[in-house]
């Protein structure tokens, strides 16, 4: 296990949530809380197209397709529906709503917005299977421009009266990632069961990379070679169009459940579709969750791969 990897990832996470410090020490000022709720939109478009040029250059898939298909789509189903029923039924037996007011952008959600992000990926997928290396993105383009959005989000926040006590110790956010933890976990053990040929902690590593695609992948090949790093790869980038996909759909009923779609991407990729088809009352609770999950998937990962 490459453990300095690990901790860059650490260090990644702490680059990113800096500019939402940044945001809220910012000056209040109408047209810049303007601006950035509108450009907050349109910068997913350019991270997803981002997301796509990554999985292009992604080697080794096709000798075993059918076996990667097989796994990416039973781990899917498992980890995505336990944690979706776990939040569901919380979000039953303790209703929740956000209290914080209104954007001044009206944001038009729907699943056609959703799909055109997910063609997002598939147009970053193209181009990077075209463009040679020597043209590709900077390895720190996707560091730089998630840092970009927090701040956009930060700068959000203050303009809404949003205090940095709400969004960094959000008890909403600390039950959500618990139950989304335990849930999804849950999972990973009866995938486990219908598998023999993958072991517990196995199965709980896969389990864990909650979303967080990058990381995950570097984890899995590592421990477990380039199929399964493939198959952990997917798993949470299913996760992630799910996401994006119906988000939308479940937020009016179970808001909870629509920010643990997410995974770790609530924090980042996923934050724009929590915000605009929940409301900027929803952020906080999104990054309360994000950031935990974000600390918590790596630690899980690499603890539940070291036992092989």
């Amino acid at each position: 296990m490459q453990t300095p990897q690990n901790f860059d990832s650490l260090i990644t996470l702490i680059l990113v949530l800096t500019p939402l410090f940044i945001g809220f020490a910012l000056p209040l000022n109408k047209s810049l809380i303007r601006f950035s709720e509108k450009m907050l939109g349109y910068l997913v478009y350019i991270i997803l197209t981002l997301i796509g040029i990554e999985l292009s250059q992604v080697n080794g898939l096709g000798s075993q397709v059918n076996d990667i298909i097989l796994y990416v789509g039973v781990l899917s189903v498992l980890t995505i529906g336990f944690g979706l029923a776990g939040l569901m039924i919380f979000d039953r037996l303790k209703p929740w709503a956000p209290t914080a007011k209104k954007t001044t952008v009206k944001h038009k959600v729907s699943i056609r917005g959703s799909l055109i992000q997910v063609f997002c990926v598939a147009f970053g997928f193209l181009i990077g299977s075209i463009l040679p290396l020597t043209m590709m993105p900077p390895s720190n383009t996707m560091t730089g421009l998630l840092m970009l959005l927090i701040l956009l989000v930060g700068i959000g926040l203050k303009g809404s009266g949003i205090t940095l006590k709400e969004v960094l110790l959000n008890k909403r956010g600390m039950q959500t990632s618990i139950i989304f933890t335990v849930c999804v976990l849950m999972g990973g053990i009866v995938f486990w069961l219908l598998f023999d040929e993958v072991s517990l902690t196995q199965s709980l590593a896969l389990a864990s990379g909650f979303g967080w695609y990058s990381l995950s992948a570097i984890v899995m090949t590592d421990a477990y070679g380039a199929v399964w790093g493939s198959i952990a790869l997917f798993n949470d980038l299913v996760r992630e169009f799910f996401a994006l996909l119906f988000i939308p759909i479940f937020m009016r009923k179970y808001p909870s459940a629509s920010v643990g779609l997410g995974g770790a991407t609530s924090l980042d990729f996923t934050l724009p579709v929590i915000q605009q088809s929940g409301g900027l009352g929803m952020v906080p609770l999104a990054i309360s969750f994000g950031f935990i999950i974000n600390i918590v998937a790596p630690v899980l990962m690499v603890v539940f791969a070291s036992f092989g």
